[in-house]
């Protein structure tokens, strides 16, 4: 593998946060129980030019010279090529004309000043139900263009559209949120389905040499695990100025966002007006205290207004919100890593929403209200049993009822009626098992497996902590004996097994089969389904339906 040492850009676009993706990066940091230098995993998704340089480092270990191995690390440092490659590397095959020249770009162009990349965007997939009439499928289409200006300001842009008809749980999600998770508006395609148009964009800049900004529209992911408890990619993209500090061992980052409040609908359908929105401000600080240990700091509010405030990128949000008579939602906590011997790593998270010291601890009453607090522990472990390639995880994740809700009106924590943080809300427990196997350098196989234990309002009047959407202090119970998976109780068992195939750069197959039990447990009544789908994807995530 022939590469130079990456020059040092003053700018970089991002790599798309692919949970399938990302793995394969990180990975290899609990594998070697060594911390990645060019950037920290807690905030993501990750700039191509630090991961080139990360990347160009596992490139010269030694041990890491299994051909599974090598396969991953060409794959993705040909992904970033500019970065790293004295010129661009050949197709495998030969190109047509201008085209795939390269196997990670459709087209590029690249000079002392200018670097452009466009690629196709393509994902098609048919499946079918048990005992559902209409199958599903998904049919996108769409282009993403990133690239440089004088190799000081980044750009990035994506556009697709899409028709589809989502499983019968999927659907059900949609229809009671209003919004298709990640995407946000949405237009009725035929009875049951689906279309909606997808668009990102943002420009980076390099302000300093450990200072670095982002600015436009996409999603971010705060944590080590399949879900975050923080800040997740569930919800719709939304505008955002993100500015990231790193300095010795200290990562700071500062993001501010305006995200939509709520949607105007009409007969059940989203419709044309202004719709409302509200102010997201989060600074996140995080540490390498040793050679295995992170630890993260974090504070957020939500705010209905606009208010200067919050832009100091140092204040304490607490101290500025009692100042202004406490009228926003903040929220506050930690999240850590380690990385054990033997490939083993461990994470957690911890996000307060309220803290009432005798209620907290017990002393003035059980199981209070007031008691708001989502959490979250898990575990990896790289080459699991000595067999290489088989990574486990597991995770668990649980919000206690009212946890992040907001008695003010526009001060919950969403986006376009879908949660920022875990797709359930909150009044939910959780257990995450994923088991990742790559048989062969161009085949992995997957499993995830999900038990989910929550409460859910018998109606629209009601109020059991579970719907972030509903004001806190309107509540169908009293302020204690709250306990997780009160209202109507639920639940949920769902394995998804997949196997995919990368037929060329970037080019998957994916064949994968959805088993889900939903069982109420009040009614005894059981929503039983088998969902089969095969997919093929250019340059495009697998749509995650684990939910």
């Amino acid at each position: 593998m022939a590469l130079l040492a990456v020059e040092a850009y003053g700018q970089s676009a991002y790599v798309n946060f692919n949970r399938d993706y990302y793995h394969l990066i990180e990975r290899y940091e609990v594998k070697r129980g060594i911390f990645t230098e060019p950037f920290q995993t807690g905030m993501k998704p990750y700039r191509r030019d630090h991961l080139a340089v990360y990347l160009n480092q596992l490139s010269a270990d030694s041990s890491l010279n299994s051909a599974r191995d090598r396969f991953n690390l060409y794959f993705l440092l040909r992904d970033s090529w500019e970065f790293v490659f004295d010129g661009a590397p050949e197709s495998e095959g030969k190109g047509v004309g201008p085209f795939y020249r390269t196997p990670s770009d459709l087209y590029h162009y690249r000079d002392k000043s200018f670097d452009l990349h466009v690629n196709p965007v393509l994902y098609l997939q048919a499946g079918h139900e048990r005992g559902v009439g209409d199958s599903g499928f998904r049919n996108t289409r769409g282009v993403e263009v990133r690239g440089s200006v004088d190799r000081k300001i980044g750009f990035y842009t994506f556009l697709a559209t899409t028709d589809l008809r989502f499983p019968s749980w999927v659907r059900d999600y949609t229809q009671s949120n209003g919004a298709v998770p990640g995407e946000g508006f949405w237009k009725r395609y035929r009875d049951t389905g689906y279309n909606f148009f997808s668009a990102t964009g943002y420009l980076t800049f390099q302000a300093t040499e450990h200072v670095a900004i982002q600015f436009g529209q996409d999603r971010n992911f705060v944590g080590e695990g399949y879900r975050s408890m923080i800040l997740s990619d569930f919800s719709n993209p939304y505008m955002f100025l993100k500015v990231n500090t790193k300095v010795w061992k200290l990562n700071l980052t500062n993001l501010w966002a305006q995200l939509n409040a709520d949607v105007l609908y009409d007969r059940g359908f989203p419709t044309d007006g202004r719709y409302p929105k509200k102010w997201f401000s989060h600074h996140r600080l995080s540490a390498n205290l040793g050679k295995r240990l992170n630890i993260g700091v974090f504070e957020s509010v939500m705010a209905n207004q606009f208010d200067w405030n919050y832009l100091s990128p140092l204040i304490f949000y607490r101290w500025v919100e009692h100042q202004l008579g406490s009228p926003d939602k903040v929220m506050l906590g930690m999240d850590l890593k380690w990385n054990l011997p033997k490939r083993m790593q461990v994470y957690g998270q911890f996000a307060l929403d309220e803290f009432v010291f005798g209620e907290f601890f017990g002393i003035d009453g059980r199981k209070s209200s007031r008691n708001k607090y989502g959490l979250q522990a898990g575990f990896k472990a790289i080459d699991a049993f000595g067999v290489p390639h088989l990574d486990i995880q597991l995770e668990y994740n649980q919000a206690r009822p009212y946890t992040y809700q907001e008695k003010f009106d526009f001060q919950s924590f969403t986006n376009y009626r879908t949660p920022l943080t875990h797709p359930l809300g909150a009044n939910f427990r959780e257990g995450v098992g994923i088991v990742r196997f790559q048989a062969a350098p161009k085949l992995n196989l997957q499993g995830v497996f999900l038990y989910q234990y929550f409460g859910e309002d018998p109606d629209d009047s009601a109020n059991f902590g579970g719907d972030l959407l509903k004001n806190r202090t309107i509540n169908s119970t009293g302020l204690f004996g709250n306990l997780i998976g009160q209202g109507v109780a639920n639940r949920v068992s769902q394995a998804n097994l997949v196997a995919s195939y990368m037929l060329k750069h970037n080019l998957f197959f994916d064949l994968s089969y959805t088993y889900r039990n939903q069982r109420q447990l009040d009614t005894g009544s059981t929503g039983l389904t088998g969902f089969f789908q095969g997919s093929m994807r250019l340059n495009f995530a697998r749509f995650d339906t684990n939910f």
